[in-house]
């Protein structure tokens, strides 16, 4: 077979019309990937009985034939091809800009075209936003799959088996009515930021179900970091877990893992798992060599060029501590030696939250926070009892810090909250309630996330394990009363617990000169002064 008679049709990445044909001395590109026509053999024919995997049926999907040439469009290595094969029941493929989710989104319900009980719905914010997959669709799908037809009318492709794909929009929240008594097997949300709270997205999951085992349960989002419902999007995909990892689905408010009710068959298993894969521009061969769109990202206002261009989910407009880059701040747990010293911090609320922060100080004075406790409604007493079980194994803890005003008495008699929790064994001293502390703090924080330049290390670093601290820091809003200081109405409980543990002047030894301590040759042990 000849070079020409090989040659294969490629997809335009700014959804221009393909060629006929393409000179094979030309080089080739993968625009947003490719996905080769659908080939119908004696096996796919076959009506499965059981529900096969999501990478049997993307490599069912994009397997090449010798025979067959006319590739249309095939999945680029790396995170496209990881969407278009999760088997996770809600997935987010997001970050930067031009990674290829818009034909990964489209390409993906494709996989199901051949059965015949298959419905899936595409969504968009606005009937003007739907225009453009409307667009994209009409030139991928009959390339793709001959016979496929469009109904401008009803806003749906239907397959030559009868399996149909809507696309359609959801503007308003009341705008889901129309999908009430439907039944959809494959339900996406393109640009999902651009929905400003969860009530669709959790409203249309009530709409996933079908009566045929062959056919998975999916749920899925393509996004840039930003937009209206960045917040959201970001507790629910983002923060629970590492990207690209699996993990059990949380509810977004309290972060407890969603199981089956207590009475249920399941009792106490896991609902469901989502799974967050993250797009970058170099995974797109095409607009990455190029060079022009990134060098079009490259021009932006630092707050949307970390958006756009690095996927940065932590940049938020507002935001108090910009400086937070979980590449460099956030690491690994690993082991931490036995002479480092150790301390805590807290902040106490009873009806809001309580927040615990334990740190390890380094030889080079870094801070390291290597755990966290993040709790409602908890007694201040059991809080203790929740701290000290949790520091069983680290060895010596030197000295934890409390908000000072946890020792204010309540009324004549009784000991303070702070004095309920030392009795119990869990030792306080009183945070710096001192005025500008508040502030000092803050410019403290924002001190030691900066690279120091004889290290070349942040002076502040996070365990991974730590995510609502990691979670909470970078969202934090700059009051805007007061730029010095941050909007004590956002969720600020692990941020003042951060802040207290900072401002307690750690430091890598255990002595303290103290002039007045008659061993030690005038130094001793700085928590003794604390009644340690």
């Amino acid at each position: 077979m000849s070079d020409k008679e090989k040659t294969k049709l490629e997809a335009y990445a700014d959804g221009q019309s393909m060629p006929k044909r393409q000179s094979p001395r030309r080089k080739k590109s993968s625009a947003q990937g490719s996905v080769r026509k659908k080939t119908t053999t004696a096996t796919q024919k076959k009506k499965k009985t059981e529900q096969p995997s999501h990478t049997v049926l993307l490599d069912q999907f994009t397997d090449k034939i010798e025979e067959d040439h006319n590739i249309i469009f095939k999945p680029n290595v790396g995170p496209q091809t990881d969407f278009l094969a999760a088997s996770e029941r809600e997935v987010l493929y997001g970050g930067s800009a031009g990674g290829g989710k818009s034909y990964a989104m489209l390409a993906d319900p494709l996989r199901f075209m051949d059965v015949p009980a298959f419905a899936g719905v595409l969504l968009r914010h606005t009937t003007e936003e739907l225009r453009e997959l409307i667009t994209k669709s009409q030139e991928m799908y009959p390339k793709i799959w001959p016979g496929i037809k469009w109904s401008e009318r009803k806003m749906t492709w239907t397959a030559p088996s009868g399996a149909t794909l809507w696309l359609s929009y959801l503007d308003k929240d009341q705008d889901v009515t129309r999908y009430q008594g439907l039944a959809f097997s494959w339900i996406g949300f393109d640009e999902l930021t651009q929905w400003a709270t969860p009530f669709a997205w959790n409203y249309m999951r009530s709409r996933l179900r079908t009566a045929d085992p062959s056919l998975p349960l999916s749920m899925r989002a393509t996004t840039n970091p930003g937009g209206r419902g960045h917040h959201w999007v970001k507790k629910m995909f983002i923060d629970p877990a590492p990207a690209g990892k699996s993990f059990v689905a949380t509810d977004i408010d309290s972060g407890e893992d969603l199981k089956y009710p207590a009475g249920h068959a399941k009792a106490g298993k896991p609902l469901f798992k989502r799974r967050f894969i993250p797009a970058r521009l170099r995974d797109n061969p095409y607009l990455a060599q190029q060079g022009d769109y990134e060098a079009m990202l490259l021009s932006l206002p630092e707050q949307q060029r970390r958006q756009l261009l690095d996927g940065d989910w932590d940049i938020k407009e507002g935001a108090a501590f910009t400086e937070f880059d979980r590449h460099i701040h956030v690491v690994e747990p690993f082991d931490i030696p036995s002479n480092w010293i150790k301390f805590r911090s807290c902040d106490y609320g009873y009806g809001s939250a309580s927040g615990v922060v334990w740190f390890a100080v380094s030889p080079s004075e870094q801070l390291i926070v290597y755990r966290e406790l993040y709790v409602t409604k908890v007694l201040a007493t059991d809080l203790a009892d929740m701290v000290l079980d949790a520091e069983a194994g680290d060895g010596t803890i030197r000295y934890g810090v409390l908000d000072s005003s946890l020792w204010h008495k309540r009324g004549d008699t009784g000991p303070s909250l702070a004095e309920q929790m030392i009795q119990k064994g869990c030792r306080w001293r009183p945070s710096d309630r001192s005025k500008g502390s508040r502030v000092a703090g803050k410019n403290e924080i924002h001190r030691r996330l900066q690279v120091d330049e004889f290290t070349e290390e942040p002076r502040l670093i996070f365990f991974n394990t730590c995510t609502n601290m990691i979670s909470q820091l970078p969202a934090l809003p700059i009051d805007k009363r007061n730029p010095e200081d941050i909007d004590t109405h956002s969720e600020d409980h692990l941020y003042d617990a951060l802040r207290y543990g900072i401002m307690s002047r750690p430091r890598f030894s255990v002595f303290d000169f103290d002039t007045q301590s008659s061993h030690s040759g005038g130094m001793r042990v700085a928590d003794a002064t604390f009644g340690y």
